[in-house]
């Protein structure tokens, strides 16, 4: 797929460009979306900021999860499937 996290990053800035997005933000996760997200926000000349989260996983059946992301005392929930 791609050799690198950088050039991920390039190929989907590539795609969002093309978006015209008015006054865009990047946020990104620690760790893997960080080197993404980074070359979208160059690529957008967008402000750039990471999320400190912290991800609490519920199993509800074997392949759902419910993670709440703790952003602070506010958590924001998701539901993931695993692969």
């Amino acid at each position: 797929m791609f050799t690198s996290r950088k050039e991920a990053g390039q190929k989907l800035a590539a795609k969002i460009v093309d978006l015209h997005l008015f006054e865009p933000v990047v946020l990104a996760l620690p760790r893997g979306g960080v080197p993404v997200a980074a070359e979208i926000a160059t690529a957008l000349k967008a402000p750039f900021d990471i999320l400190v989260v912290r991800k609490v996983a519920l199993q509800i059946t074997r392949s759902w999860q419910w993670q709440p992301l703790l952003m602070g005392i506010r958590p924001i929930s998701c539901l993931t499937t695993r692969s």
